[in-house]
């Protein structure tokens, strides 16, 4: 059974920096696009950062290019975001999907995880 699982939230103060990790169980993330979302209550879950399959493609959203970096580990199974400078409008549950498409698209993404939770104070 195909499952992701994110970690590494927490809470930080303003210009602080956190390492999420997603961890792939049942299958291989290296064949897989991961896209990193982010969803705060009454805001739809928006994309933050994605990695194709292929070649490593990246995206990030305008809002924390030249900030977070997203990364792989083939051996480890799992997809790291580093964030660093971080802003309290950076605060919300944070999720990994799997998908085939490397697309900014929620909808395109088959797994997910069950989110962590990153609070940045002001």
């Amino acid at each position: 059974q195909a499952q992701l699982a994110e970690s590494g939230g927490g809470l930080v103060q303003s210009g602080g920096s956190l390492r999420l990790s997603c961890a792939g169980s049942g299958f291989t993330l290296e064949y897989n696009t991961i896209g990193w979302f982010r969803q705060t209550p009454g805001k739809e879950r928006e994309v933050v950062a994605c990695i194709s399959s292929s070649d490593s493609t990246t995206y990030y959203a305008d809002s924390v290019k030249g900030r977070f970096t997203i990364s792989r580990d083939n051996a480890k199974n799992t997809v790291y975001l580093q964030m660093n400078s971080l802003k309290p409008e950076d605060t919300a549950v944070y999720y990994c999907a799997a998908g085939v498409l490397t697309t900014p698209s929620s909808a395109a993404y088959n797994y997910w995880g069950q989110g962590t939770q990153v609070t940045v104070s002001s």
